[in-house]
């Protein structure tokens, strides 16, 4: 039997995922990452027993692994870094050369794309294959997603089985070291518990209510499933969303959060920034039928749920997954 990789594996969903794969599937890991991150260092702890290598090092030592499956979930996604060839050597030309060796060497393949390849949403957020090369992302993380979708799918040579999955607004566990980049959940945990109270941006559009703007939010253990359904699964190979279908707007979060935490709402309405105003995003919904055709059948916690078990269980435990 050969290994199972995570790369991305310090971070939020990598981290998230190892435990997940080291406590139900194997202990045979091998996780990679930049592990000199300290403040990722609580994220790996009670996967002692697996083998790290270096995010640098990996793609040299490639050729000489003896591996099952690749996850991979390492790339920089800060979308507010606007040097592209930053993301062009991390996201772009890092996972050619992991799809090329998967191709060549016959090792089915789960990578993460995301969400952010469709920008404002202004053509929706299908994720027909055939309409992917007509998106505008919104900054150049985006962009290096979505160069490498159409790439994966311009390919005559690909894995035996592979998986592209566009994430929406994923949160829970193992974020604390995200900082600014973490879920929204997150901050309004921490800004109530600071302040009693939420700010939340104002709507600047007639058709939505202030806070009414939405979010398709997933819950990382959710995230974590449809990801173990394709694992196991390892047919109808493609690129697809990574949501819940279900938009939920912004007091939705807001609200379930001070539910979680046994408090009253107390939601303050702050303008939004000026510079981000006209890219802002008011509704994003990952369309999720053909995840569903596929005979995805475990659904989805709805957003209470999920932020209250992420709230009592984790965040106000200071707990990882």
């Amino acid at each position: 039997m050969g290994k199972i990789v995570i790369t991305g594996a310090a971070g939020f969903i990598g981290s998230c995922l190892a435990h997940h794969v080291f406590r139900n599937v194997s202990k045979d890991l091998l996780l990679v990452d930049d592990f000199s991150k300290t403040e990722k260092s609580n994220n790996l702890k009670g996967l002692e027993a697996t083998t790290l290598i270096d995010r640098n090092d990996f793609l040299n030592l490639l050729p000489n692994l003896d591996i099952d499956f690749i996850f991979h979930l390492g790339a920089r996604t800060d979308t507010t870094e606007f040097d592209v060839s930053i993301f062009d050597e991390l996201n772009l030309n890092y996972s050619k050369t992991i799809w090329q060796h998967c191709s060549a060497h016959n090792i089915p393949l789960i990578y993460a794309s995301s969400a952010a390849t469709y920008g404002e949403g202004e053509l929706g957020f299908d994720d027909n294959q055939e309409e992917m090369s007509k998106l505008k992302p919104l900054n150049p993380y985006g962009q290096s997603k979505l160069d490498f979708d159409i790439w994966a799918l311009q390919q005559e040579q690909k894995p035996p089985f592979w998986i592209g999955l566009k994430f929406f607004n994923v949160f829970g566990p193992n974020e604390y070291h995200k900082t600014r980049m973490a879920s929204v959940v997150f901050h309004a945990y921490n800004q109530i518990k600071a302040t009693g109270k939420m700010k939340l941006f104002q709507s600047h559009r007639p058709d939505y209510p202030n806070g009414g703007q939405t979010r398709d939010f997933i819950y990382v253990k959710d995230l974590i499933n449809v990801m173990m359904f394709w694992y196991n699964h390892k047919a109808d190979s493609g690129i697809y969303n990574l949501g819940t279908g279900e938009p939920r707007t912004f007091n939705d979060l807001a609200n379930a959060t001070f539910k979680a935490m046994g408090l009253s709402p107390n939601i303050e309405f702050i303008p939004t920034p000026e510079d981000i105003r006209d890219k802002y995003q008011y509704y994003t919904k990952a369309e999720m039928a053909r995840t569903l055709h596929a005979s995805y059948d475990q659904g989805f916690m709805c957003l209470e749920d999920a932020v209250t078990d992420y709230v009592a269980n984790y965040l106000q435990q200071d707990a990882y997954f």
